[in-house]
């Protein structure tokens, strides 16, 4: 079978299991839509946790970043699995032992306030729609890609699973389908990563093959980094492995933004509420335990995957003629999410530093709306070219998902990365759009607005505002403010400056008010949302030039 065949079948294998669990897992109760009935193990947990963690951002874009950047792309794997730290060991025991719904909920009664509590709501919807904004487009990025279609009819497909397994399972049924994506996700992930470990360093364990010789091609008996680098300085890229030089971070954006992450993580909502369905704080503990595990099998993957597809693509593609192109390029040019403009008119496709163009990539088209197509059957693009040489645009989203097909995988595994790049985006989709439902429902709802809401008619508004929740996300995804794991680190961003220190000092501080964590929650908010949108909407160029 081919790569669509595998795809379509693999696919909707595992989206037949998650409506599957959603309706044997069906609540009826509040408790049950919002923390699980606290009944959940803390194995399962953690393995929920794990798939709610591991985004699209984590999955998708994450090993992409690391492949452009090099050692400056380790401040994601740094800041978010330092976050989960500092989430497991101050804050998720703790909120645990409070024992509410939700993040607004702990916000509301620690601070004695209901103004503090429709702040913190706020803040949870404004911190969740930016993060499901990017996995709705990493949704979309895989169906346009292995399913042929359009990459907003792909985030409209994960819309409709995601409301269906959201709204009729709640927090039950999103974990155990969680579970359930998690071994999808991490298969997906290790089976490529171990078989391309091997075929390029002889190592099955790709966490050792990163670091070992390289055994065939020009660079046979190089240690993989040091083949990299040179492969980078020839191009003219700054070296792979080398740190705070021009090209890369300078050590203290690396630091401002290992902070941003790691604070940002332990604010996150939709992983907070996570700790609330266990029993106890015990649980809660081995919940942390089994979650930072099943975490860093993927995270300390990352790193190879990204270093093996950087080799492959620029030995599959740099100097090699147009039309001679690999099918998996032809698969992706479709998506405009690769492309080449023949500078030099030689047919050859070269690979340097810079960009190939000025611009988001537009095609040309006729008055009839057909593409036109250069000398070699290249589609001609709308952008006013650079002056460097480099002729190539790859977007750092396709790495992770073009990986098998660049190492000559079979087409089944192609279609198994596929799955697991829609069971990252869904999983963390599906915990972010119950913590807008429940804000709604509950805290909003429930708490403040009418307080003698029957239990009943909760558990109709939080699937009412599911729905909604989950159409905005869909429109966020079809018209996103950046690439999934920039996206993401807007989040990151938001939930740093306004939940982390409400909630660290809510829980260690005695004398922290709630005018405090009122003005605290809003000026962080503000403050940092309006710094994200000066800087890379209004004013990109005021800004240093690798971020």
């Amino acid at each position: 079978m081919d790569i669509q065949s595998w795809t379509w079948l693999i696919v909707g294998l595992s989206f037949a299991l998650y409506i599957g669990i959603a309706i044997a897992t069906r609540v009826r109760s509040t408790s049950g839509f919002y923390v699980a009935g606290h009944g959940v193990p803390a194995l399962f947990n953690g393995m929920a946790t794990g798939a709610d963690w591991m985004s699209a951002a984590s999955f998708i874009s994450m090993a992409g970043i690391i492949s452009f950047t090099g050692y400056t792309g380790s401040v994601y794997l740094i800041g978010w699995t330092g976050g989960y730290v500092l989430l497991a060991l101050l804050l998720a025991p703790y909120l645990r032992k409070f024992g509410k719904f939700t993040v607004p909920d702990f916000v509301g009664d620690r601070y004695y306030s209901d103004v503090a509590r429709l702040v913190a709501v706020f803040c949870a919807i404004f911190v969740s729609f930016t993060y499901v904004a990017g996995q709705m487009r990493g949704v979309g990025v895989v169906f346009s890609r292995f399913l042929e279609v359009e990459i907003n009819t792909g985030v409209i497909i994960g819309m409709v699973l995601v409301f269906i397994y959201a709204t009729l399972g709640g927090m039950k049924g999103i974990t155990y389908t969680q579970v359930a994506q998690y071994v999808v996700l991490i298969v997906a992930y290790l089976i490529p990563a171990i078989a391309i470990s091997h075929v390029m360093t002889g190592q099955w364990i790709p966490q050792l093959g990163f670091g070992a010789k390289v055994v065939s091609g020009d660079q046979a008996g190089i240690y993989l980094l040091e083949a990299i680098d040179q492969i980078h300085r020839d191009l003219g890229f700054p070296e792979y492995t080398a740190s705070f030089v021009p090209g890369h971070k300078s050590m203290i954006d690396m630091f401002a933004v290992t902070l941003a992450l790691m604070v940002g993580t332990a604010g996150l909502p939709h992983v907070i509420i996570r700790f609330y369905t266990v029993k106890s704080v015990h649980a809660a503990r081995w919940s942390a335990f089994w979650a930072l595990l099943f975490i860093g099998i993927l995270y300390t993957t990352a790193p190879a995957i990204a270093t093996f597809a950087r080799v492959n693509l620029i030995q599959t593609l740099h100097e090699k003629a147009y039309t001679e192109r690999p099918a998996w390029f032809k698969s992706w040019e479709q998506t405009g999410l690769i492309a080449w403009a023949d500078k030099n008119g030689d047919g050859l496709m070269q690979y340097h530093a810079g960009a190939a163009f000025d611009g988001k990539l537009a095609y040309q088209k006729d008055d009839a709306g057909k593409q036109l197509l250069g000398a070699f059957g290249e589609p001609l693009l709308e952008n006013t070219l650079t002056e460097n040489v480099n002729e190539l645009y790859v977007d750092r989203d396709i790495m992770v998902l073009a990986n098998p097909e660049i190492a000559n995988l079979p087409a089944w595994v192609v279609a198994l990365v596929a799955a697991g790049g829609l069971a990252a985006a869904l999983s963390t989709a599906a915990g972010l759009l119950l913590v807008i439902s429940s804000s709604v429902s509950h805290d909003l709802g429930k708490s403040i607005l009418n307080p003698n809401m029957s239990e009943k008619s909760e558990l109709r508004l939080a699937r009412v505002a599911a729905g909604g929740a989950v159409i905005l996300a869909g429109y966020f995804g079809i018209h996103p403010p950046g690439f999934v794991a920039q996206v993401v680190a807007f989040a990151f961003g938001l939930a740093a400056s306004s939940f982390f220190p409400v909630i660290i000092l809510g829980i260690f501080s005695k004398r922290t008010t709630k005018e405090g964590a009122i003005a605290g929650m809003l000026c962080g908010l503000g403050f940092t949302a309006a710094y994200i949108y000066y800087f890379k909407f209004m004013h990109p160029e005021a800004g240093p030039a690798d971020w």
